[in-house]
Order: structure tokens, then sequence, then C-alpha cells
């Protein structure tokens, strides 16, 4: 185990900086959080999250795919891309972390791989840090997530004054190879007592035990027309704040623009929650809110774990419940699925 005073770490920002592009959890103006590159004189926040994932580094909001010109029946394409330069991301929490493995698995792990995702991936390095003062929204135990465990290239703890660091991958290893004039070896004791204290806070969690037993694919069409949808769509606004705070949502939309000298293909994040979403020349296969507001956690709880070994999309991390503006949640439509289903089994006993 390695470690650095608390009072130090902006000397370790420094020379991390100094060498490549460092990101870390920065205040805004509205006093939360957003990852920011550093500079000389920036502070690390010390909020439990910001406001977005980190997820913003691979897979951007909008992003330039493509561009063409014509001329006459000549079509030149043109590849906006450039060889990106390596990064450190520091601060991901270990909800955050669990959100890139499932978004991996879609873009890196199946066919065709999203290279442009990848080239994203391939020049970070993830450096976690385990929250030591998880907050009432977190459910991240739930998923079976370790907050006192963080994954990631290296893996950080704050304990008793002092930054503790483990890698984890080679990138990890090369991270702290650039930064040993600054780290001492030392015993992993008090991060193992962190590790305790951490897993005894989250198990007081108001939702760390959150049953999901009863979300299962089998039970898929049962779910589908379950009566629990028109009871809880109706306040949903369809703003599609949930889905742009989320660390796993990763629907995009492709637009192509006349810049007036050629086509600028460009693809942005999109929401199930839109009227719009995946329309084609037909309509919208989803026609009524009820049915998108179904979409977004039929996706989340029971179509991607059917196709991804059991694994929900979700990582707990609490930002829909809160961000949203009607305090409409995916805690809420698993408990209240959860009471409907118990009483619909005992109706039938």
């Amino acid at each position: 185990m390695l470690s650095l005073p608390e009072e130090k770490i902006n000397e370790l920002f420094e020379l991390i900086g100094s060498k490549e592009a460092l990101y870390i959890p920065q205040t805004n103006n509205s006093g939360k959080a957003d990852f920011k590159r550093w500079k000389k004189g920036s502070e690390l926040s010390k909020a439990l999250k910001t406001v977005r994932s980190a997820k913003d580094f691979f897979f951007p909001k909008t992003e330039h795919m493509v561009s063409y010109k014509m001329e006459g029946q000549k079509v030149t394409v043109e590849d906006p891309r450039k060889e990106l330069e390596d990064f450190v991301v520091f601060g991901v929490r270990a909800c955050d972390a669990r959100g890139f493995d499932i978004i991996d698995d879609v873009y890196l792990n199946m066919t065709p791989v999203d290279s442009y995702y990848k080239n994203r991936r391939d020049h970070a390095t993830v450096v976690t840090l385990a929250c030591s003062e998880p907050a009432e929204t977190c459910f991240c135990s739930a998923y079976k997530i370790d907050a006192a465990n963080p994954a990631g290239d290296v893996s950080a703890w704050l304990a008793n004054g002092k930054y503790y660091f483990k890698p984890n991958t080679d990138k990890g290893n090369s991270f702290v190879e650039k930064a040993k004039n600054l780290l001492s070896d030392t015993s992993d004791t008090e991060v193992k007592k962190q590790q305790e204290e951490i897993k005894a806070k989250t198990e007081k969690l108001p939702f760390a035990h959150l049953d999901l037993s009863k979300w299962q694919g089998k039970d898929m069409m049962k779910i589908f027309n379950s009566s629990v949808w028109e009871k809880l769509y109706q306040t949903c606004l369809g703003c599609g704040t949930c889905t742009y705070i989320c660390p796993t949502c990763m629907c995009f939309d492709v637009r192509d623009f006349d810049t007036g000298n050629g086509i600028k293909q460009v693809r942005c994040w999109d929401s199930c929650m839109y009227s719009d979403f995946t329309q084609m020349a037909a309509a919208n296969p989803r026609l009524t809110q009820k049915e998108r507001f179904r979409q977004r956690f039929m996706h989340k709880l029971v179509y991607y774990p059917m196709a991804h070994n059991d694994n929900f999309q979700c990582v707990g991390c609490g930002r829909c419940l809160e961000s949203c503006p009607i305090h409409m949640n995916i805690v809420k439509v698993i408990k209240t699925y959860n009471e409907l289903a118990d009483t619909e089994e005992g109706g039938k006993n």
C-alpha cells in the first residue's frame, strides 16, 4: 500500500498535471461538483459525487463523428478524430466506475466495437476514491457494489489524514511510478479500518437492502403488463433529467448539419423519455408517455440484465433520487412494483 499526507495532494496533482491532462472534482458556481481539468490553484471538491458522472469523458454529450464534402459526383469523407492525449480522471466513485463496466459491455464487448468510445477508454487512467461518507440516497450495495473497495486503474482511500493508493492495472502501476517520489510504502491497517466503517455505514442506508428479487427476466411480460406503470407514469414530466445525469444511460441520436462547406455528422445524447426518441418514418414506436416511462425502467431492470448476465443497468448512485423534479425515481418504481406484486400474490393465496 502507498500513501501520501492529505496536505500534499496538490503536490501530487501538480506532478501528474504537468505530465498529462488531469481532471478532478471541483466545486462549481452552484456549490456542487463537476469534473474539471486541473490547473494550478484548483482545489479538490469534498462533495461525495459530481452532478454528472465521469461517463462524460468516454461518451461525451456531443461528438463530431464524420464530415462529408461533395463536389459534383465526388464525395470526400473526412474522419475528424485525432490521436488523443493520455489523461487521468481522479476521484471517481465506485458506482461510476461500475457504470464504465456496463457501458463497456455494450460499446467494447459487442460487435462492432465503438471506436470513438474505445479511443477515450484506451487513453484514460481512472483513479477511484472510496466513499467515506455515503449519502442517504446511495444504494450501490443493492447491486453488490462495494463503496469501500472501488475498482479502477488505481483505488484510493482518504483515511486518518492520508491518501492511500493501490494500483490495479498496468495503467495504475504507471500512475504510481510517476508519483513514486511523493508516495511512501505503508501499512494497510488504516484502509482496512476505514473499509469496515464504510461497510457499516452503507448497511444502515435506507435503500441498502432494496429487494430486486421480483425483477427477473422470466417475469418480463408480467412486469411489462403490470398496473404499476399506470399508477406511476402520470406525474412524469418526460424532461429526461434522469437520463442525462445517469452514469449508465448510453442512448444517442445522430444528426447531419449542412455547414455551407459540406455535411457535419454529430451524435448527441438522447433520452427514451422523449416523444421523438427512435422516431422512424412511420412514427415513434412508443407513442404515449406511459410507454416511454415503462421502457426506461424495463430496460434498466429487465431487458439489460437479460442480455448481460443478470447485471442490472443501474449502479445505485442516487442521482435520479436527488435530481428528479417530481421525485420519481428507480427506487420508487422498484418498491411500488414489489408492493403491488406482493398484494397480487397474497390475493391469489
